[in-house]
């Protein structure tokens, strides 16, 4: 058999997508499998998704992760969705299999098994997750079906939040309850907090708008952004001396697990993970 000189190829959509860090990290997680694979960015505004998805069929992309704005919106252009990304309603991860466009969710599993990495178990615990987009939604079904006993959702939609938190009641033994995002909104009783807005995401330096006061020591604040990866919602979080976690660990166990999902080979996360700090250096 003739040597193959194609190199397999896969990559990212979204907008912004300038300042992701993730392109430097999958390829790591490829070269840990013994793979020579690609992984490039594309920033592909929503407007355009569907000539982007065209386009990675017509090149024979292996697969494709997807950012915002389009982690919801690409659910409708697949032609098959994973058990657990039809419960979502929302992809991150697309697998290219014969020209047809499948989809799945990583987002979810990668947070409960960071949580899991930094010996944080979900069992019995309580969150509050601000936000109810693609990754709201993947983080809330992954930790009710993981053991999380209620869910606040705390969204400035009101039709979206209390979207989520229906599908959360209808289809987890979790229960759920919604709370409207106004100004300063204060962060009700629980065991772990989780930014999942782009809020704080480069080069914003914005904060999410909550009642800071509401947080104690005593709870687990989490942020999904990676890019700082030290957020200002984590510094206010670290000052009140809540035990903080910054996006990375989300974001490397959920790329391993696209990894895995394109390539049928499991990565090192910590080969990953060492590439990832070292593309913020």
């Amino acid at each position: 058999m003739k040597e193959c000189f194609r190199i397999p190829t896969t990559g990212a959509f979204g907008d912004p997508i300038d300042e992701n860090p993730s392109g430097a990290m999958m390829e790591a997680g490829f070269r840990s499998t013994g793979l020579n694979w690609r992984y490039q960015l594309f920033r592909v505004p929503a407007c355009d998704l569907q000539d982007g998805l065209d386009g990675i069929r017509a090149l024979g992309f292996s697969g494709l992760n997807l950012t915002i704005p389009h982690k919801i919106t690409a659910v409708s252009y697949m032609e098959g969705l994973s058990e657990s990304a039809a419960l979502i309603g929302a992809i991150n991860t697309i697998l290219v299999k014969e020209g047809k466009l499948y989809g799945e969710n990583t987002d979810g599993k990668g947070f409960v098994i960071g949580l899991r990495e930094n010996g944080i178990s979900l069992a019995g615990k309580r969150l509050v997750i601000l936000g109810a987009g693609g990754a709201a939604r993947a983080i809330s079904v992954e930790c009710a079906l993981a053991g999380a006993v209620h869910l606040t959702i705390i969204n400035r939609t009101e039709e979206k939040g209390r979207e989520l938190v229906a599908l959360i009641t209808e289809n987890t033994s979790c229960t759920a309850e919604f709370i409207k995002w106004v100004e300063k909104v204060r962060i009700p009783v629980c065991d772990i907090l989780v930014n999942a807005t782009n809020i704080g995401l480069y080069p914003d330096k914005s904060l999410p708008d909550i009642d800071y006061d509401t947080i104690n020591q005593n709870m687990v604040v989490q942020d999904i952004i990676t890019n700082p990866a030290y957020t200002p919602f984590l510094q206010k979080a670290g000052e009140r001396r809540a035990h903080i976690l910054d996006g990375q660990s989300m974001l490397i166990y959920q790329g391993a697990l696209a990894v895995e999902l394109w390539t049928g080979r499991k990565p090192d996360p910590e080969a990953m993970r060492k590439a990832l700090i070292e593309s913020f250096t």
